[in-house]
This record gives structure tokens, C-alpha cells and sequence, in this order.
């Protein structure tokens, strides 16, 4: 018997999911997963925090009953750690989720995403049937968002929400505070929600003069998304959250799957937030690393990296003659990921972008790049 699935909805505009951290593809494809080195993903190369992984032993007996809808004790956590009011947090599967969940809910018509950036704000919105607008940024003035004519932008087009990430994937640009309440003044007199995914300020040393969250009780049209996935290590366990107005925030409750964060996630979380030793060894060993990482890179002259904010960092590879899809597939025969630009909106084959990981980890991919791009 065949059955008639009726109409198929065809969503314009919607690419297949491509990301990096595929390691598994890697192995299928004849690598091992324990000899691949992913410099595709920008997770914190400091790995798991020994807490969170006493913690998920501890609790294992947790998946026995069903988790806490309300996630309290994280939500606790997340209000302590980031100094916001319990009413304002949505706690995610991953912030990826909580994209979904605020598009499929208020259903946009129309958004605005920069461009290059991470392509889960155009899935989500066009996912949600939205058309999607990209304000392109200029790699001259090093894929700086230039507010003046972001400004001009949603005051001249009809924009439910807009899309910023600070700092932004894939180039590592940062905001500061002044800069994004400007653009959250012009956005609140057009009636547009903009949404800051802050998912990577974890990893600055300080993150007072770029975060949002002091703003939050002042503009009902600011959405704050964070990962937790990144800075603790655990994109498998996936852990993310959401602070917005009350009003927003209920919303998003009944959008979302009620048992959406499992047992042992909740339970991560709160040991993660906690753990402000491994907190601050992440930081300053990131704040050597993408230092010496980015005088490493440089250090091939076909390459231009551009400076890293965080663990992850943007490289021009036009000057060696070979195409970033090229780069990857040769780098893969010797088990090291990258991420191919080339499927961003506003980059081209001539760029990729590099996780920042070990000392010794980065001494191998610049082995492998200065034999590859002389």
C-alpha cells in the first residue's frame, strides 16, 4: 500500500543542513575518530570540566523520571552566573532550538541577517515561512557592521526580526554595548525584535562592554541567545538559553516541547555555571592561544587570518591558488577538519574558518597548511 503524504510545502530558500563538527561523516569516510583532529567546530579546546562530568555520573539515575519542564535549578544557575531575573530565561536544547521556537511562534514575516553569519537564523526564519533580507558586510573594513547603514536598513524595509550575532560566526567581530542599544532604538521605533546571540562572549575575559543583559529591562525588543554548548565542551548533551521580556518568554514556554532539556543536561548546566575555576583557566589559556594561533596562521604568507576575538578565527586563502573545498579535502586525507566558507552568504571559495584548539593540535594543522599552501 502506498500512502498519500498530500501536499508537500516546498520552503523556498531552504539549503541543506551544513555545518562543521561532523566528525562522524569524517570516520564513515575512512578516518578514526580517535586520530581526527576537527578544527571545524569552535568548541573550547579545554575539553569537558572534570564537575560536569561528575556531575552527569551523579545523576545518571536522573533519566528515570521525567526532567523538571520548568528547568528551576538551571534557570537558577543561569540568573545567578549572568546577573538576570528568572523571568526573563528559556532554557533550550541547544540555543539552535530556541531559534526555532521564537520563529515558528511569532512567525515573521520578513527578517534581516548579516551576511556572512550563522546560517541557523536564515533556517530558522525561513523554516517559519519568512523571507530573508541579508545586509552584507565588507571584508575591507574587516566584516565590521557598519550601524549607520544598519539603522538605515530597518527603518527602510517592513523587518520583524533582526539577527545579530556579537561575536559574529563565522568572523569574529564584536559589538559594543553603546553600538547595540543604537541599533535596538531605531529597531524599537519599527517595531522590529533583534535578536544578540552572545553564545560565544563566554570566552572573553571580560564581557562587560559587548553583552546585552543590562539591557534587557529597558527594551522589550531585545532577545538574548546564548550556548552553553561551546565554552563547557558538550555540543553532544546540547544546553542553551534565551533572556527576553516576560511577555516574550511566555511565549516561547508554549512554543517550545515542555520537556525540551533533559535530566542530565539541567544537571551539566548547574555544575558547568558553577565551576568558576575551569571558567577562568578557560579564559586566559583562549586569550594566549588565539594570539599565538593567529601569529602562527600569519606566519604562512599566502594566508591572511583575520584577528581572533574568541576561540575561532575567519583566513583568507586567496593567494594560494586553491579553492577552500580543495583545502578541506586535502587536509581531510590527513584526518583534520576545517570549516569551507564557501556556503556562507557574503564569503566565497576563498575562505575558511579555524577552531583555535591545544598548543600541539595547532602545531599539526600549521604542519599540514605550510605543506599544502607554499
Amino acid at each position: 500500500m502506498v500512502y498519500n503524504y498530500g501536499k508537500v510545502i516546498v520552503i523556498a530558500g531552504l539549503n541543506a543542513f551544513e555545518h562543521g563538527g561532523n566528525i562522524y561523516n569524517a570516520a564513515r569516510h575512512g578516518g578514526s575518530l580517535a586520530n581526527i583532529l576537527d578544527f571545524s567546530a569552535n568548541i573550547n579546546p579545554m575539553g569537558l570540566p572534570d564537575s560536569l562530568r561528575q556531575s552527569l555520573v551523579a545523576n545518571l539515575d536522573s533519566i528515570m523520571a521525567y526532567p523538571d519542564a520548568e528547568a528551576h535549578d538551571l534557570k537558577a544557575a543561569i540568573s545567578h552566573h549572568y546577573n538576570v531575573d528568572q523571568s526573563t530565561i528559556t532554557a533550550g536544547n541547544g540555543a539552535v532550538e530556541l531559534l526555532y521556537v521564537l520563529c515558528n511562534t511569532i512567525r515573521p514575516r520578513q527578517v534581516l541577517v548579516t551576511a556572512p553569519t550563522f546560517s541557523e537564523y536564515e533556517r530558522s526564519a525561513r523554516s517559519a515561512g519568512a523571507e530573508v533580507k541579508y545586509f552584507y558586510l565588507n571584508s575591507q573594513n574587516g566584516f565590521q557592521i557598519n550601524i549607520d547603514n544598519l539603522i538605515a536598513e530597518v527603518q527602510s524595509n517592513p523587518i520583524d526580526i533582526l539577527f545579530i550575532g556579537n561575536p559574529n560566526n563565522p568572523t569574529g567581530t564584536l559589538m559594543r554595548t553603546q553600538e547595540l542599544e543604537l541599533i535596538l532604538q531605531a529597531a524599537k521605533r519599527h517595531n522590529t525584535l533583534v535578536v544578540v546571540d552572545e553564545s560565544f562572549l563566554d570566552f572573553l575575559i571580560d564581557d562587560s562592554q559587548y553583552t546585552c543583559r543590562l539591557l534587557l529591562p529597558h527594551y522589550q525588543n531585545l532577545l538574548i541567545l546564548h550556548s552553553l554548548t561551546k565554552f563547557y565542551a558538550i555540543p553532544g548533551l546540547r544546553l542553551g538559553f534565551a533572556l527576553t521580556s516576560s511577555k516574550l518568554t511566555n511565549l516561547l514556554h508554549k512554543g517550545k516541547d515542555p520537556w525540551n532539556v533533559n535530566s542530565l543536561a539541567q544537571c551539566a548546566g548547574v555544575a558547568a555555571l558553577n565551576d568558576h575555576k575551569f571558567r577562568h583557566a578557560s579564559r586566559q589559556a583562549i586569550k594566549q592561544a588565539k594570539d599565538d594561533f593567529y601569529k602562527l596562521i600569519k606566519s604562512i604568507s599566502s594566508l591572511k587570518p583575520y584577528q581572533p576575538s574568541v576561540n575561532f578565527m575567519l583566513v583568507d586563502i586567496g593567494d594560494t591558488k586553491i579553492s577552500s573545498s580543495d583545502l578541506r579535502t586535502q587536509l581531510a586525507r590527513q584526518n583534520i577538519l576545517i570549516r569551507d566558507c564557501s556556503n556562507y552568504p557574503g564569503l566565497s571559495d576563498r575562505y575558511i574558518r579555524l577552531a583555535i584548539k591545544t598548543p600541539k593540535q595547532n602545531h599539526q594543522l600549521l604542519k599540514a597548511l605550510q605543506n599544502i599552501c607554499r
